[in-house]
């Protein structure tokens, strides 16, 4: 049975995933998802598509909370495919989960989360309390109806009775970011099922006012103290600083070298996706690696510059659009 605390979990949860407006859905698909495949054996329940929907994935530990700004929730949008699975039964569900994610690593996939409900690695402990005991939570976000039928009238505790495993991948195109979202259900009496969503967005072409210039920065920290700049690009999740970004780090050279009093802090900023402690670190290396680039390429004293990262601590808007996140991704300069 499920107890109190678990049904007004559930209410809250169900809210996640957004039923799409139904003139923008097309007809049911009957085949595999072509960047998916299918797992040996398994059967395909269902499949739903949108033309344009948004969703809620999970890219992180969840607490009780939910939606838009809430840990562990990425909300995104775009072309969306719901497919629903049953597994053959001699397969367990760390293998299954396995070699999809061998198959879209091998398609150039990155792997931006997975966690285990059976071990607790996907909540995180606020005030006491975790979000759920159980996979609850995994199996509403993946829960289509009334889009897709019900595989039984109790789709959560027939099909999540045990234990789940989720995946999280995302793909960076030319067009945008394609993100697939994988759990599978472990159900000793009904089965192993797999539920799987994938989302193809076209982001907005964001960090277009990429260029200032050292007079601007230096007026900038005369009237304010900092300066936040966009013309510093790094490649997806890493501190490697992509060659676009040359023309923002000769001005910050220049005004160094301008002024051998000034000496700046400098600090890195993300968004909120992903986990807060790994947007930390990410901020860290990234402001170190710009530091480096100012004391190995321009010459510039490394006792006139302190790094600091910030990660998604302090934003400049709310991270709730392709534009804000944006916004709020950025390399900071602090006169000290």
């Amino acid at each position: 049975m499920v107890n109190a605390r678990h049904v007004a979990l559930l209410v809250l949860i169900a809210l996640v995933t957004i039923a799409p407006d139904p003139a923008a859905a097309k007809a049911r698909g009957d085949g595999d998802h072509p960047l998916i495949g299918r797992y040996e054996g398994s059967e395909l329940v269902g499949r739903y598509d949108t033309s344009f929907d948004e969703v809620e994935l999970i890219n992180g530990p969840i607490t009780n909370a939910r939606g838009i700004g809430a840990p562990g929730w990425l909300h995104v949008e775009g072309q969306t495919t719901l497919l629903y699975y049953t597994l053959p039964a001699d397969r367990s569900s760390l293998e299954v989960l396995r070699n999809y994610q061998s198959s879209l690593e091998g398609k150039g996939f990155r792997i931006a989360y997975t966690c285990v409900t059976g071990n607790g690695s996907c909540y995180e402990i606020r005030q006491g309390h975790v979000a759920d005991s159980g996979p609850y939570a995994f199996a509403l976000a993946f829960d289509a109806n009334p889009e897709l039928p019900r595989l039984d009238s109790d789709f959560i505790r027939n099909y999540f009775r045990e234990n789940a495993r989720y995946l999280l991948a995302r793909l960076s195109g030319a067009q945008g970011a394609t993100y697939v979202a994988i759990v599978i259900a472990e159900n000793s009496v009904r089965g192993n099922h797999a539920f799987i969503r994938v989302v193809e967005t076209k982001e907005m072409e964001s960090n277009r006012i990429s260029f200032v210039s050292a007079p601007q920065m230096r007026s900038a920290l005369a009237d304010k103290g900092r300066i936040s700049l966009y013309g510093i690009q790094f490649d997806f999740d890493k501190d490697d600083i992509q060659p676009g970004s040359r023309p923002t780090l000769d001005e910050i050279g220049q005004l160094l070298k301008s002024d051998p009093s000034l000496r700046l802090t400098v600090t890195g900023h993300t968004d909120a996706q992903g986990g807060r402690d790994y947007n930390l670190d990410l901020s860290r290396r990234r402001a170190v690696s710009v530091a480096h680039a100012l004391i190995t390429d321009y010459g510039i004293d490394r006792t006139r510059l302190e790094t600091r990262g910030a990660g998604d601590s302090e934003p400049l808007a709310a991270n709730d659009t392709d534009a804000n996140r944006a916004l709020n991704r950025r390399v900071e300069l602090v006169r000290k």
